[in-house]
């Protein structure tokens, strides 16, 4: 894990590590959050299984995107509820993207607007 300036983005990473080594049976080695205003950002490394790294030496790339992204719409709930209890704001919107070269993905998380500038 990285160095975080903000000990809910600490949280965060380490509750969607957890999180993902649950639903896939193996965590990401790296996770970075970052949090602004109204947005929550993490930004996860090396997160293929070794079926799925299988799967894109194949050429099944596309087939690979479409079960992550599966499992992210699965995991929603979930990342959302980690987001939640960690910002102590309600969470609005939440996005989910993936790249297979380098191994990433990012999970955005837009908050309902606190008042505050």
């Amino acid at each position: 894990m990285e160095a975080h300036h903000h000990p809910a983005g600490a949280e965060i990473s380490e509750a969607a590590v957890r999180l993902l080594r649950e639903f896939t049976g193996r965590g990401p080695t790296k996770a970075r959050t970052t949090i602004n205003h109204d947005t929550v950002m993490i930004v996860l490394g090396d997160t293929l299984t070794k079926a799925e790294r299988a799967l894109v030496e194949n050429g099944k790339q596309d087939s690979v995107i479409k079960l992550r992204h599966d499992f992210q719409m699965v995991m929603k709930n979930d990342l959302v509820g980690i987001v939640e209890g960690a910002v102590e704001r309600k969470v609005v919107a939440f996005m989910s993207a993936n790249h297979i070269d380098p191994d990433m993905a990012v999970e955005i998380f837009v908050l309902q607007p606190d008042g505050r500038t």
